[in-house]
């Protein structure tokens, strides 16, 4: 429908756009209807993990204790409750090491210990190859 101002003698020329409108929302229902449903999202290929690599029990981790024997006294250590010598300690933990992916360990002690026995035995930990090391308090 259009509507003019002024004089009814003048003749205009208008295109009338509503049935261009309708015709336009007739032909989307019509797509709309024909075209199927997407009820899946897209299809992606995710890569799956190999079974024969599968780490089912994940590596225990290293726990390096240190057993307080009294002051002044070198306080006694385990690697997960297995005792060894501080001589052993290095060569010991560079062995664990070689075979693990992780080069993580835990330095847990007794409150009483001084703290340069547990500063040595971070040291020699990093030297055989640890990359972080954790402290543990008496709660853990």
């Amino acid at each position: 429908m259009s509507m003019t101002l002024g004089a009814r003698n003048d003749r205009t020329a208008e295109i009338n756009v509503t049935p261009l409108i309708d015709v336009l929302l007739v032909l989307l229902i019509i797509f709309m209807v024909i075209l199927p449903e997407h009820n899946r999202g897209e299809q992606a290929q995710i890569p799956q993990p190999n079974p024969d690599n599968l780490v089912m029990n994940p590596e225990e981790p290293i726990v390096i204790q240190l057993k307080d024997l009294g002051e002044g006294k070198r306080p006694h250590l385990k690697i997960n409750q297995e005792e060894i010598a501080w001589e052993e300690l290095e060569a010991r933990l560079q062995a664990i090491y070689r075979n693990r992916e992780d080069h993580v360990a835990f330095v847990k002690g007794d409150p009483e210990i001084e703290f340069a026995f547990v500063a040595e035995a971070v040291d020699i930990t990093h030297r055989a190859g640890a990359a972080r090391i954790g402290l543990m308090g008496k709660n853990d």
